[in-house]
């Protein structure tokens, strides 16, 4: 089962990974990402289309811990799955998305 992470609880989510690299994957379309972004603070966060994700998957290698977004998230807890099966261990789902990130953690982020 992927863990659901709330925005706020992300930092600390990310804080309890054991040496590793922490990853935000956003799997959103890129206008999505033109549209309302996350500003990583202590994470990376890179930004490759759900579509993509079986494609670019070496990318994702270097990282310890991932937490995937979209903007509900549906197509992010997917994605989890996906990546789970595929033997990344450490994976989490950003609950409800860049929409709860805006209402409940950052309203500067925009809304759409």
């Amino acid at each position: 089962m992927i863990e659901q992470v709330l925005p706020a609880d992300l930092a600390e989510w990310f804080g309890r990974d054991a040496g590793g690299q922490a990853l935000l994957l956003d799997v959103r379309e890129p206008w999505e990402v033109q549209t309302a972004s996350v500003t990583p603070k202590g994470y990376t966060l890179l930004a490759i289309p759900m579509n993509q994700i079986p494609a670019r998957m070496a990318e994702l290698a270097p990282y310890g811990r991932i937490a995937c977004l979209c903007h509900h998230g549906a197509r992010s807890q997917h994605v989890a799955a996906y990546l789970s099966q595929h033997g990344f261990p450490d994976l989490a789902n950003v609950a409800g998305g860049i929409d709860a990130w805006a209402r409940q953690f950052d309203p500067a982020v925009p809304r759409y």
